[in-house]
């Protein structure tokens, strides 16, 4: 039982707050309008005092930009707008002076089709490399080997004339999929994997590991709905059970390109490789528990994807899916929790109601804070940054929302502007925007006069940036500051067993978290409405140490039998002898 390890037995990654890196996105070092190694090293004094323990760096790679760094056409190299190797290796030195860990992105169910595999497999049949991707005749005259679908839309193969057969690709065109039945395929990734290790890389967030094998005999589905019409009900349907159901017939129309089960021999393959090095660790893009095998021989972490699968977290939403979550996971598996990343919307956007925005930002922050398990932020969500919806097309980065907005063009017969609106919200690129560092031009992200890579959001000049939020002690980024210092001296909230408490409540949320090894046990409310409430809890002690709260509080130390809790408060009290 979690109750009797005590958090120094605990691995770095277990105790560790993670921060999501967009590369792009972060920080600006050479003025040229793209995040660059030299502006993370910059900025890295600022995630050692913000509290961060470790960074996931989205995708660094040279790759032609097709989808945002994912298509990538060196797996040991560094892309030139960013940096060099030298950089590279200075940042992660840097990082790891300031304890600081680093796990990059590995993509491995596909390349770039600039790849120099690729460009030698599509040569010629006979090529040493031919078998290194996914080739098929077609299926009669003009047609592809079957009817599946790109997770992106359109047909999952693409003919090539040079040799007259298709290609299978999951994603893009641009993103051919690797044959991982092929040894050479998984030696070769396996090299790439250990050059990183070598580096002193402390793991990998894993792309897309669902996807990495398909059925080898190629099946028809028999969906009815095409995924056009699926797509347009999960991202744009108004009813959230219509999207859930959406997304439930997307996972039927490709159920012979997701979650195979060679993909779990694929990861205990990969978790032998990653073994192999002291102290380092896995994390996979999935939601699906069974990526962590036994407990202790697929991946470390799987992330709590369900969770933020709402658009409102409510008391009774986040008790369900803990339930069901720590119900399944198998014995020594370790929670991972997380509600925002570079392919959502920000978390100030998603679970705002648009008049209690800033307390809800807290709420949230709190919640991955103090569940059990190990939490992940992404960039910018510490000052509240926002989704930006773009209203001109040629401003689109992301594929997703460019092929969107010729979709609902073509699919609804709508007019250039309000197509646009409704791409919008589907674009990724509306998360992915230049982290806020200052009330200044381009938001102090890059120099004034530059045109960066994506527009910045204009409410940078409303307090929404780092250097205004620094200077007010009330400010979101602080509110960050404080948790996180807070949640890494309290024990019971690193390494504790989760006991929820007044499961009936609709407006707040109260547990427990207890570690019997760290002799500490901490209750935990938040109260995600605007309802004050005075609470009673019989936990064996009549009163509770204050360890934090996001209120002004006139006591040190609280009587559990009427616990007096603020609208919106977030409240951690040590639950004495």
């Amino acid at each position: 039982m979690t109750s009797h390890i005590s958090v120094n037995d605990l691995k770095w990654w277990q105790k560790a707050v993670f921060y999501q890196i967009y590369p792009r996105s972060f920080a600006d070092g050479n003025g040229d309008g793209i995040g660059d190694f030299k502006g993370m090293i910059e900025r890295l004094d600022y995630l050692q005092e913000l509290g961060i323990d470790a960074v996931w760096l989205s995708p660094h790679y040279p790759s032609p930009q097709h989808d945002c760094g994912y298509d990538i056409s060196d797996y040991t190299g560094v892309a030139p707008e960013y940096g060099t190797l030298d950089d590279f290796k200075r940042f992660l030195e840097e990082a790891h002076r300031r304890d600081i860990r680093v796990i990059l992105d590995l993509v491995l169910n596909h390349t770039s089709d600039q790849h120099s595999w690729f460009i030698e497999s599509r040569s010629s049949r006979d090529n040493p490399r031919r078998h290194w991707y996914v080739w098929r005749d077609g299926k009669g005259p003009d047609g592809p080997p079957n009817n599946w679908y790109s997770f992106f839309g359109g047909s999952a193969w693409e003919y090539d004339p040079v040799t007259g057969q298709y290609y299978y690709h999951a994603f893009l065109k641009e993103q051919p999929d690797l044959n991982w039945r092929n040894p050479q395929v998984k030696q070769a990734m396996w090299e790439a994997v250990r050059f990183w290790l070598d580096l002193g890389v402390d793991g990998f967030r894993l792309d897309a590991i669902g996807t990495i094998f398909e059925h080898p005999d190629l099946p028809d589905h028999t969906a009815k709905s095409s995924l056009e019409e699926l797509h347009y009900r999960a991202y744009l349907a108004a009813d959230e059970q219509e999207a859930a159901r959406a997304r439930e017939e997307i996972k039927e129309l490709f159920r012979y390109q997701i979650d195979l089960p060679e993909v779990h021999a694929l990861m205990k393959e990969l978790r032998a490789v990653v073994d192999a090095y002291p102290d380092r660790m896995l994390v996979g893009e999935s939601e699906e528990i069974a990526y962590y095998g036994s407990g202790n021989d697929e991946l470390h972490l799987v992330f709590n994807f369900p969770l933020m699968r709402t658009n409102r977290l409510t008391p009774a939403w986040v008790r369900a899916n803990q339930r069901t979550r720590l119900a399944e996971l198998p014995p020594g598996a370790w929670p991972c929790n997380t509600l925002g990343n570079h392919d959502t919307s920000r978390v100030y956007s998603q679970f705002g109601d648009g008049k209690h925005d800033a307390a809800l930002a807290r709420i949230s922050l709190a919640l991955v804070l103090t569940l059990r398990g190990t939490p992940f932020l992404y960039n910018g969500e510490e000052i509240g940054m926002t989704d930006l919806l773009l209203d001109d097309i040629s401003q689109f980065r992301d594929t997703v929302g460019i092929r969107a907005y010729k979709m609902i063009t073509e699919l609804l017969g709508l007019g250039p502007a309000e197509a646009v609106q409704l791409a919008a919200r589907v674009s990724r690129d509306r998360c992915r925007t230049p982290m806020q560092w200052a009330n200044a031009p381009n938001a102090g992200f890059s120099p004034a006069g530059v045109r960066t890579w994506l527009p910045v959001n204009p409410n940078y000049a409303q307090g929404v940036n780092v250097a205004e939020q620094l200077d007010d002690p009330d400010s979101l980024l602080h509110f960050y500051r404080r948790m996180l210092h807070m949640r890494r001296r309290t024990p019971a909230l690193i390494a504790g067993d989760y006991t929820p408490l007044h499961e009936d409540a609709e407006d707040y949320l109260a547990f427990l978290r207890t570690s019997q090894a760290d002799r500490q046990c901490c209750l935990v409310v938040l109260n995600m409405s605007e309802r004050a409430h005075t609470l009673r809890f019989a936990l064996g002690a009549p009163t509770a140490r204050l360890i934090f709260s996001s209120h002004k509080r006139e006591e040190e130390t609280d009587q559990l039998s009427h616990l007096k809790v603020a609208p919106f408060e977030v409240y951690v009290g040590e639950v004495g002898e």
